[in-house]
């Protein structure tokens, strides 16, 4: 007898010995009087035992078979393997036109033993931040290296943009590893799909902002660093960047990642794909359901979303400063670039023009604001990368134009047969002035010195 049932039998007897009606003890168990006449006669009729729910002990009518079981445990080891219990019931639904409720999933992999996909961790008391109210208002952007081929291919990593206020999944752009390109590349694919966004909210990466002390002196006279090229591509587009000094602080792409670690790793081995160029075929789609299912309606219908200004692929560059050699020349690591003549015929020599080196390779040359000449790439595979004045890849705490101290020379040690500090001075020649005065006089020359 359950503890709702125990209290009945007193309420039943008084009411049979006439101490209280019907209604009062209808009143005190929370039943209708009605009800409370049929418990009533259940009593009189079989005792206590009619009190119990006749349905106790009995299976319930819309339980799942034991073949549908059988199958759910057979998805759950073989096919859908390493599916989470939501995830897994969606694709019953949709797939295997099984529908059941998750929790039924979670009892069933409870009952086979089978582990949880996650394991649950005690919550950790942290403020929440609200969403931001318009959609582009602002965009969370990260990078996640992860095995998502699970071994069928090479290893590599995710860029990507997550709008705050709908939690959408704006953009992903797969990369060997986390680096300058795959952020331009991203930026470029927010312009071209949505616009420009208001803000961007990510972490502290070298490529995206200034993580070194150095200043130089015109950084110095100026009252501020030189932001990397990442950054100033953002101030010539509008847009602030909101580093974030914890992972916590930026929980919700945090959360977004481990959504696609968790979906996206099983839609791959659904599909069976092995390669980075399928994965990049296939992650339109993909993100599309992903959507569908997570994304959330901003707060407010006005879009934050501006239009991307014309020209944007020689915004989205790095840019150098260099001085024309004699030839008429600029050069880059890797490439130089012959500039026509002026006017006239007239020499560039010795002018300070701007390269431009776009996402695609293509290089521009701008002086006074006006194009030159361009060059594309023609080498194969091209990779921007962020380099200093002097034009070698900046290092992981710098990325700026900005020119860096050269390191200090790391003396040479002296050899044990060299003694003394000065091994290098030229020696002098043997009819020197020094050597004549130092040499021991003959008698002839005594005898001269003598006479003067």
């Amino acid at each position: 007898m359950s503890r709702k049932e125990a209290p009945r039998e007193g309420l039943v007897r008084a009411a049979l010995k006439g101490r209280v009606t019907n209604q009062e003890a209808a009143a005190g168990l929370g039943l209708t009087p009605r009800q409370f006449r049929r418990i009533r006669a259940r009593y009189r009729a079989a005792g206590v035992e009619g009190l119990v729910h006749g349905n106790r002990g009995r299976p319930s009518p819309r339980r799942l078979t034991e073949e549908t079981t059988q199958r759910i445990n057979q998805w759950l080891v073989e096919k859908y393997v390493g599916f989470n219990d939501r995830h897994l019931t969606e694709k019953l639904h949709t797939v295997e036109g099984v529908a059941v409720s998750r929790e039924s999933v979670r009892r069933i992999r409870i009952a086979a033993g089978l582990p949880a996909k996650r394991r649950r961790r005690a919550p950790q008391h942290r403020r929440r931040r609200e969403r931001a109210g318009r959609e582009g208002a602002l965009v969370l952007i990260d990078g996640s290296e992860h095995d998502w081929l699970e071994g069928r291919g090479p290893r590599f990593t995710l860029v990507g943009a997550v709008d705050d206020a709908t939690g959408r999944v704006l953009a992903l752009v797969v990369r060997t590893h986390e680096d300058l390109h795959g952020y331009v590349a991203l930026l470029e694919a927010l312009l071209c799909e949505y616009g420009v966004p208001a803000a961007l909210y990510g972490d502290r990466f070298s490529a995206l902002v200034r993580n070194d002390d150095h200043w130089s002196l015109e950084e110095e006279l100026a009252g501020q660093q030189d932001p990397t090229q990442f950054g100033r591509m953002l101030e010539e587009l509008g847009v602030t960047y909101i580093p974030a000094r914890s992972p916590q602080a930026k929980g919700r792409i945090e959360r977004a990642w481990g959504l696609l670690q968790d979906r996206l790793v099983s839609e791959l081995r659904l599909l069976g794909l092995s390669t980075v160029e399928a994965v990049v075929c296939h992650l339109p789609r993909l993100i599309a359901e992903i959507n569908a299912g997570f994304a959330r309606p901003a707060r407010e219908s006005e879009s934050a979303w501006r239009s991307t200004p014309r020209g944007h692929a020689s915004i989205l560059s790095c840019r150098y400063t260099r001085t024309v050699a004699r030839d008429n020349t600029v050069s880059l690591p890797g490439r130089w670039i012959q500039l026509p003549a002026k006017g006239r015929d007239r020499s560039w020599q010795g002018c300070r023009v701007e390269i431009r080196e776009c996402l695609d390779g293509t290089a521009h040359v701008v002086h006074a604001g006006r194009a030159i000449v361009s060059q594309p790439w023609s080498e194969g595979t091209f990779t921007l990368v962020g380099r200093t004045s002097g034009g070698r890849p900046n290092g992981k705490r710098c990325n700026s134009t900005a020119a860096r101290p050269a390191p200090a020379s790391t003396p040479t040690p002296r050899s044990a047969d060299k003694r003394g500090q000065l091994t290098n001075i030229r020696k002098p020649r043997p009819d020197h002035a020094w050597k004549v005065f130092r040499r021991p006089l003959t008698p002839q020359a005594t005898a001269v010195e003598g006479r003067t």
